[in-house]
């Protein structure tokens, strides 16, 4: 008996199911692959949110520590503040018993000596004459130098504020000032046009009036010639007074604009040994510095610098300090 062959219907067979297979495999597959990629994204993005997180945590304990630091030194800078009230009050007191209560006995001293010299002078032998003489000199050179000090310690003390100076009219004063000194000593004085600065106009002009003093006095063979250079060097006005003087030694440049110091005797050159160190106290209260060069030829350039722009306090610079900014995003 002959069987008829039975034909499977199509797409029934192995090899048709083999693709459910294969796209069940090819879904998993991505599915673990879209999951992995998720779960290393995720450790990426949480591994930097931690970073960022202590980068953010580390500038708060620096912003803290910079703030504690900034009240720390604003109650320095009042206590200084403070003493500094307290050390000039005494300052002033000290100046008004110094300008009063002590050269007063100094001129009683010098006025009664010199009149008993002159009332007795035909009983007096030369010896006698000779001891008065000290006496006078010794009030008078002490009258001097308290008036020194007196100039020394008012310049921080009683200095008015800063205000626009044309240091061409405040200089041809000081030489109006000095008109008998530059005549008899045949001095000559040349000079570049000088600037419109902040300054205290009566500060600068003792300093001008120092220095022109000091190249005249400290004069040479030759009459004194004094030359004042100008020049703009940054943010600063660079002044220069040269003269051809008997010059000074560079290993006595720093010492000279120190209180009391001096490199002559009084006979050789009479003065207190204040003069320059009041130029630099002058200088340093307008912002800028003084220095002495040795010139080409013999003798001194004083130089000293006051800025273009007027000073700003150092409690301004402090409150302006930069701080590190949080970011919060």
């Amino acid at each position: 008996m002959n069987q008829i062959p039975v034909s499977s219907p199509e797409g029934t067979g192995p090899a048709a199911g083999s693709h459910p297979r294969k796209t069940r495999i090819v879904i998993v597959v991505g599915e673990i692959l879209g999951f992995s990629f998720l779960s290393l994204a995720g450790a990426i993005v949480g591994q930097e949110m931690r970073r960022r997180g202590r980068a953010e945590q580390e500038i708060r304990v620096l912003n803290t520590d910079l703030e504690r630091r900034v009240a720390e030194r604003t109650a320095e800078l009042d206590e200084r503040a403070k003493e500094l009230a307290r050390s000039n009050s005494e300052l002033q007191q000290f100046a008004y018993v110094a300008s009063h209560d002590l050269q007063e006995p100094l001129r009683m001293v010098a006025s009664f000596t010199q009149l008993l010299a002159k009332r007795y002078k035909d009983k007096l032998d030369d010896d006698a004459r000779e001891f008065i003489n000290y006496a006078v000199d010794g009030a008078t050179r002490m009258q001097t130098l308290i008036s020194d000090l007196l100039t020394y310690a008012r310049v921080g003390t009683q200095g008015k504020s800063l205000a626009p100076t044309d240091c061409e009219t405040l200089f041809a004063r000081v030489v109006e000032s000095l008109k008998f000194v530059i005549e008899d000593s045949g001095t000559v004085i040349s000079r570049d046009p000088l600037p419109m600065v902040m300054a205290d106009a009566q500060q600068l002009g003792q300093l001008f009036q120092n220095l022109l003093t000091n190249a005249i006095k400290f004069r040479g063979k030759e009459p004194p010639s004094i030359k004042i250079s100008v020049e703009k060097d940054r943010s600063d006005w660079k002044i220069s007074v040269r003269d051809n003087g008997i010059g000074i030694s560079q290993e006595h440049a720093d010492r000279i604009f120190v209180i009391f110091q001096r490199l002559h005797t009084k006979t050789e050159y009479p003065g207190t040994g204040i003069g320059l160190a009041i130029c630099k106290k002058i200088v340093e209260r307008h912002g800028g510095r003084i220095w002495v060069e040795p010139s080409t030829g013999g003798g001194s350039t004083f130089c000293f610098t006051i800025p273009v722009k007027p000073i700003r306090s150092v409690e301004e610079k402090e409150q302006n300090e930069l701080r590190v900014p949080v970011n919060t995003r």
